[in-house]
């Protein structure tokens, strides 16, 4: 059986007093693109923070690349983020710095000193999102799907076990939307990354298909894509 890059058995998921979603089981392979889908409110954003440790674990069994979220302190959170790239609907670009310095600033931030390689790293992930041209280019002179190729290869820059897109899409227009997608599933076949990606946007999933995990009535159901 292909490693688990994400499992959680019997998980509780709760805002304050307040149960989200309950006794969740997911298992996400190393490699696998999976869907993330539900009705604003569902409780996708939830189970997302519940994996990248901005929610607590409440109850049952979860690891993340290869971190046990029930014993994952303060401490270890920065080291289970280090093997997560994450990207939201908003790009959350620095306006007033280059694409190369948006990198070299996440870069910097995770712990990279110069002369390690991170302007060779900077080089490979922007090849890989399309953008090696743009390298010096300033945010506002990049169109919507630009800046959002720009998120990803800021979250690949630590070459990732785990891709979290969150609503990515919800900014940009049907063409864009379905090139970003596609951008996804190349990267998690060509480095064996698993990718969870969420959306309310179902025409998407006729993208290509894959694995669906919806959020419902405060449970998580699996299907097949």
């Amino acid at each position: 059986m292909t490693e688990a890059i994400v499992e959680l058995r019997g998980v509780n998921i709760r805002q304050g007093n307040r149960n989200i979603l309950e006794n969740v089981d997911l298992r996400i392979a190393r490699g696998e693109f999976v869907y993330l889908v539900g009705k604003t409110g569902s409780g996708k954003s939830s189970l997302l923070k519940t994996l990248y440790a901005a929610l607590p674990l409440a109850s049952g069994s979860a690891t993340v690349s290869g971190f046990d979220l029930r014993k994952t302190g303060r401490r270890k959170i920065p080291k289970l983020r280090r093997q997560l790239g994450i990207v939201f609907q908003d790009f959350n670009l620095l306006m007033d710095r280059s694409v190369e310095d948006n990198l070299r600033f996440a870069l910097e931030a995770t712990g990279w000193k110069k002369g390690t390689g991170a302007e060779e790293r900077i080089d490979q992930v922007l090849q890989e999102v399309g953008l090696a041209d743009r390298r010096r280019s300033m945010p506002h002179t990049l169109s919507g799907g630009e800046q959002q190729r720009v998120a990803f290869a800021r979250a690949l820059l630590n070459a990732p076990t785990l891709l979290i897109a969150d609503e990515v899409t919800g900014n940009l227009d049907p063409e864009t939307s379905k090139d970003i997608l596609e951008l996804m599933r190349n990267l998690g076949r060509e480095h064996g990354t698993a990718v969870l990606f969420a959306t309310h946007d179902y025409r998407l999933l006729d993208t290509f298909h894959a694995r669906v995990v919806r959020c419902e009535g405060g449970k998580v159901f699996n299907s097949e894509g």
